[in-house]
């Protein structure tokens, strides 16, 4: 059984990844709607992704006897004034779930919850990618500075993405 101060850690988490999958989907629109398919396909994977986390925390705590609470969603930014600053949203989005994973790593290991850290750890891992690709995004926007042909070259280099969950266990 797991604590009740952990059970409603992990229901704000399920939240927060939930409202991750929103805000990518806010984005997703943002790209479909300046005819920027790849983009838009990009944070369309990262919704599936985001959704894929959320259920890993809604079935780990249903797992360990909790009870799963789901919240409100705020409503996600839509005006995103081009693809660098969506994609610094991103990135300062994905640096918030960073801390809120720590923050639960640190919950972990003051409750002396061996199995939550195990869990947990697979998250650490999975946020240093989250950034790093964010990171590379926005570099190579920045190299573009908003031309034309290179937008769309790495929008046809973004519609390639596909999403492949984790293998079991994982």
């Amino acid at each position: 059984m797991i604590s009740k101060k952990l059970e409603k850690a992990i229901n704000e988490q399920i939240n927060k990844e939930l409202f991750s999958e929103y805000l990518y989907l806010s984005i997703a629109a943002y790209f479909q709607a300046q005819n920027l398919d790849g983009f838009a396909n990009w944070f369309h994977v990262q919704t599936q992704e985001e959704r894929f986390h959320a259920m890993k925390f809604f079935n780990y705590l249903l797992d360990r006897g909790g009870e799963v609470e789901l919240g409100a969603l705020e409503k996600p930014e839509k005006d995103f004034k081009n693809p660098l600053y969506a994609y610094e949203a991103a990135l300062a989005h994905e640096q918030f779930i960073t801390k809120s994973i720590n923050e639960l790593m640190d919950l972990a290991i003051a409750e002396n919850d061996h199995s939550f850290k195990s869990f947990l750890q697979w998250f650490v891992d999975e946020q240093v990618e989250e950034e790093a690709n964010a990171e590379k995004l926005i570099a190579q926007l920045k190299l573009i500075n908003n031309d034309g042909n290179g937008l769309l070259n790495l929008d046809r280099e973004l519609a390639l993405r596909v999403f492949t969950p984790p293998a079991a266990g994982e």
